[in-house]
């Protein structure tokens, strides 16, 4: 089964790196959305439906937690998973993010084997030479 994957990062580099990573990983990845800023991510994803979000939170416009606020308090986008993918590494960070929504969390800079893992634990499957 393909996954459908959104992006949201405002470096055109790292949402690159990032989609490389998840093909690299062996990760089943169909279609691959990106988007700059949370707002941009919230304006895809009302006329696309993805199986999983990766998301920054440091990013102009609306940042990654008042996105990840959006997706919780939107009825039609909650059930979308979100992986929060951060140089911010403090335990607090990452507390407040599963707190608001997020099912997962990832820092910066990570092996390709923690996004892997992480996908796998938030979706509830297997890949990659498993």
């Amino acid at each position: 089964m393909a996954f459908t994957v959104l992006i949201v990062d405002d470096s055109p580099a790292m949402r690159s790196f990032v989609k490389r990573v998840l093909e690299l990983s062996g990760f089943d990845m169909g279609v691959c959305h990106e988007a700059g800023n949370g707002q941009e991510a919230l304006d895809l994803l009302s006329k696309e439906w993805v199986d999983v979000v990766l998301t920054d939170i440091n990013m102009p416009v609306m940042n990654g937690q008042e996105f990840v606020q959006n997706l919780a308090a939107d009825e039609s986008l909650h059930a979308i998973p979100v992986i929060v993918v951060s140089t911010d590494r403090t335990e607090d960070r990452v507390r407040q993010m599963i707190a608001l929504g997020a099912k997962g969390y990832v820092k910066k800079p990570f092996q390709p084997e923690e996004l892997r893992e992480e996908l796998e634990k938030v979706l509830g499957v297997a890949y990659a030479g498993n």
